[in-house]
């Protein structure tokens, strides 16, 4: 399939060269999907970039995480290229066995992912996924069926065990039927029962979770399977709640997690 992209001058003069919006059409999807890329000020496609792709929250959109912190900045700052796609409100990235035009990470894997590769000048060495509560959940998801393609992972407030989200009962039983007749399916696409899919591996990840978040508990278990299996996981419980005050707070630890495993792989 042919994929068409259009890029935007956006906000102020000054950031043209350096943000740009596309706009990718998938019959994978419910709809076009809306990317909101950041370039650091001094882009030049002569030199190869990391690249970081964000994922939104439960209700979010592709303007979420620019709306929560200064993407540009973090994107001057690390000298990252950071990529913000459209979850569609509720996909949890993952692709539904009910809903055709509902794959989002066949969508992500075909066909967003090897656009943005070839567009830019990236790194392919170190790219990077994370994302907030169902953004972190569809990072590690993305991430833990697909480690080939991205050095590390990250997640703040992610819902690590399908289980004991309360959207069970209404977005997920859209994509995955009906949660009471379908609690396997439930388990098979929790991310806690992916690990094993790192097993052995020498990757390194982070993951997050506030000590007043109702998830707090699931990201303790997934520590503990971590741990479990040797998996190089790096976790911080620190005190929050499960709000935009604490993902504020938590995105810096990524970028600053992922840049270090750049420096060290440097040296």
């Amino acid at each position: 399939m042919r994929i068409f992209c259009w890029a935007f001058y956006i906000l102020n003069f000054t950031w043209c060269s350096a943000q740009d919006q596309l706009v990718l059409p998938s019959e994978r999807l419910p709809g076009n999907d809306t990317i909101w890329v950041f370039k650091p000020a001094d882009y030049h496609i002569n030199q190869l970039y990391p690249t970081v792709y964000l994922m939104h929250g439960l209700g979010g959109k592709y303007s979420s995480w620019s709306n929560l912190v200064n993407l540009q900045n973090y994107a001057d700052k690390y000298r990252f290229i950071i990529v913000c796609p459209d979850g569609f409100n509720d996909s949890y990235y993952l692709n539904s066995p009910l809903i055709k035009n509902s794959q989002f990470e066949t969508f992500f894997i075909q066909e967003l992912y090897p656009y943005i590769l070839k567009k830019y000048a990236i790194d392919s060495s170190k790219i990077f996924i994370s994302g907030l509560s169902m953004g972190g959940t569809g990072a590690f998801y993305i991430f833990l069926r697909n480690p080939q393609l991205f050095l590390s992972a990250a997640s703040t407030s992610g819902v690590f065990d399908l289980n004991l989200t309360g959207s069970r009962y209404k977005s997920l039983s859209r994509l995955l039927g009906p949660y009471n007749s379908n609690k396997k399916r439930f388990d098979k696409y929790s991310v806690i029962n992916l690990l094993d899919n790192l097993k052995g591996s020498d990757k390194q990840i982070l993951f997050d979770c506030g000590t007043k978040d109702p998830f707090y508990k699931c990201n303790n278990d997934f520590r503990q399977k971590c741990d479990e299996l040797g998996i190089n996981a790096t976790y911080i419980s620190q005190p929050g709640s499960h709000n935009s005050r604490y993902w504020k707070k938590a995105i810096k630890q990524h970028f600053n997690f992922f840049n270090s495993l750049i420096e060290n792989s440097e040296q």
